[in-house]
């Protein structure tokens, strides 16, 4: 089967076509939601779209299902949020993604405010995956996070600015930060990033491209922490979103028993100052939990270009996942909901590919299973016991 790669995002003032209906997608700023916010993006949800809500890999929500006739409305209800930005191509630009553990005392907000100023007023134009990191914790939560550009902590705690594929960045003030970055994106596009690996920064590293020396510097990032996972943490609490797809009333919930809601790249939901961990709700919120060794996509009937239902799939095979092991249900070989190797079964017009150890797009050793095949013998298709 063939599958169409878009290489870009959807926005809220460019939204993108699915199975559902538009997927509409919501940018916090420094990835903060209030609870007024909160509660007004799940109102929306349900009266412009079919009230179905995805955390995506870049900390933004995705409204599902919008109908197009209503999208007008969606961006006035947005506007009035405070969460819409000025233009399609400002929106495009502000592709942020920042640690959800930041106080308020801390540099993070602040220097996500001032890179997307400094975004906003300049004339550059970016692929549309191009994206920034904002890491600045005494220990690197954002290393598995798709970024471009990172400013994050350096030896000595200093503030760096590195781009991705560099294994060192520059010592910048906090008020160079922005401008460092911004800086570093221009030269990215003046050298020919955009005709190679997608637009990508690591690629156009790897590829040979050097930066000039007044971008370039020789202190090496701190060390990266573990991915934060489901349960109580310093500041609040985590709680996982299943397979990052909730219901708006989940959302609204949430916003009624916490003051704000950070969203995070993990598909979880930090909730700052919380102490107590939210009951009653389809989330996770133990460390433990099988759900979190599973990763589905939407799946059909909502994505036009996979094959099967995955997630429902996914959820009956959880618990026979090894521990440790992770499997991927892919409605297509695209594989968008995971790009690292796992067991994985991937969707086709003849039924599912078994792939024991790699991508969705790799070549499966067992072909035409029927997920009622997989599910009454799982441990020969997962392994374990």
């Amino acid at each position: 089967m063939t599958f169409e790669i878009k290489g870009w995002c959807p926005g809220a003032l460019r939204p993108m076509m699915s199975g559902d209906g538009l997927v509409v997608r919501v940018r916090p700023h420094a990835g903060r939601f209030s609870a007024a916010q909160a509660s007004g993006v799940a109102q929306a949800a349900r009266e412009y779209g079919s009230g179905q809500i995805d955390l995506s890999s870049r900390a933004n929500l995705q409204l599902r299902g919008v109908r197009p006739e209503s999208h007008g409305a969606l961006l006035s209800a947005l506007a009035a949020l405070g969460l819409l930005d000025p233009d399609a191509l400002a929106e495009s630009r502000r592709n942020i993604v920042v640690s959800p553990f930041w106080s308020e005392k801390g540099l993070e907000r602040i220097l996500a405010e001032e890179l997307e100023t400094a975004l906003a007023s300049s004339n550059i134009v970016l692929p549309g995956k191009f994206g920034f990191a904002i890491d600045c914790g005494r220990e690197r939560v954002l290393d598995q996070v798709p970024a471009d550009i990172r400013i994050e902590r350096g030896a000595g705690q200093c503030l760096i600015v590195r781009p991705d594929g560099a294994e060192c960045g520059l010592a910048v003030k906090a008020s160079e930060a922005s401008a460092t970055a911004l800086a570093v994106a221009k030269w990215f596009v003046e050298s020919g990033g955009m005709t190679g690996g997608r637009g990508r920064m690591a690629a156009h590293m790897r590829n040979g491209a050097t930066l000039p020396h007044a971008l370039s510097g020789g202190i090496q990032p701190v060390v990266p922490a573990r991915q934060p996972q489901p349960g109580y943490t310093a500041g609040g609490v985590l709680v996982g979103v299943p397979f990052g797809s909730m219901h708006a009333d989940t959302l609204e919930e949430l916003a009624r028993r916490a003051p704000e809601l950070r969203m995070t790249p993990w598909r979880m939901i930090f909730l700052p100052s919380a102490h107590e961990m939210p009951a009653g709700l389809d989330l996770v919120t133990r460390a433990d939990d099988p759900l979190l060794r599973v990763e589905a996509c939407t799946g059909a009937p909502w994505c036009p270009q996979a094959c099967s239902e995955t997630r429902s799939l996914a959820r009956q095979l959880a618990a026979f996942v090894p521990e440790g092991a992770t499997l991927h249900v892919s409605g297509c070989a695209k594989g968008c909901a995971c790009s690292r190797r796992a067991v994985t079964l991937v969707a086709t017009a003849s039924g599912f590919g078994l792939i024991p150890n790699g991508t969705a797009s790799d070549h499966a050793v067992v072909t035409g299973l029927s997920a009622s095949q997989i599910i009454s013998d799982p441990a020969l298709y997962l392994g374990g016991s």
